[in-house]
């Protein structure tokens, strides 16, 4: 005769039960098995990181010039706004997990992965902005691999994510290549001017 089979879902009075307990935490129930400060800590640092790269995005904007400034320009301002819609995604699954989005700008730097920097020529602006996008990939890569199947909503939602950097990654590499081809430096860092640069 066969084992009885278990049942697929848990008891419902069960999970009526549980969904009872510890009600002020929200989407955060029992069942939910990562270390959540790990997570929120992860979480976080990706918040930062997604605040940096607007900041980055947004001074190259504002401060890009040469030939090739406006177009250039363009794709920054819309990379700033897509960076926003990350850390806004992000933030926002912070507090479903019942934690604290930090949007303190003390120590904002070291909680970011990836740096802030501003050199004087547009070239170097693209290199340092396809850094920061590996970086971030990397990053992501890595968080989704911590939180595996075990917190599919946090995963799906930086797979998203990752994916959207992965296009940012692509769109700098073609403008490094495409001012190449117009007769500016097809490598940044010939000569790259004075950078500022906050770790």
């Amino acid at each position: 005769m066969p084992a009885k089979s278990r049942p697929f879902l848990t008891d419902i009075q069960t999970i009526r039960a549980r969904a009872r307990e510890h009600i002020k935490r929200g989407a955060v129930t029992e069942s939910y098995t990562l270390n959540r400060d790990t997570v929120l800590k992860l979480l976080n640092e990706a918040l930062a990181t997604e605040i940096v790269c607007v900041l980055r995005y947004k001074a190259h904007y504002y401060l890009a010039s040469g030939i090739n400034a406006k177009s250039v320009a363009a794709e920054f301002l819309e990379h700033a706004n897509e960076e926003q819609a990350h850390a806004d995604r992000i933030a926002e699954r912070i507090t479903q997990l019942d934690g604290t989005p930090n949007f303190e700008p003390d120590g904002l730097s070291t909680r970011s992965h990836a740096e802030f920097v501003v050199p004087d020529d547009l070239a170097a602006m693209i290199e340092e902005n396809l850094v920061a996008e590996r970086i971030a990939i990397d990053s992501y890569r890595e968080i989704i691999n911590y939180v595996g199947d075990r917190d599919t909503t946090t995963k799906r939602l930086l797979e998203e994510v990752l994916a959207q950097e992965e296009e940012h990654a692509e769109d700098m590499k073609t403008l490094m290549e495409d001012f190449g081809k117009k007769g500016e430096p097809a490598d940044p860092r010939r000569g790259k001017g004075r950078k500022k640069k906050s770790r």
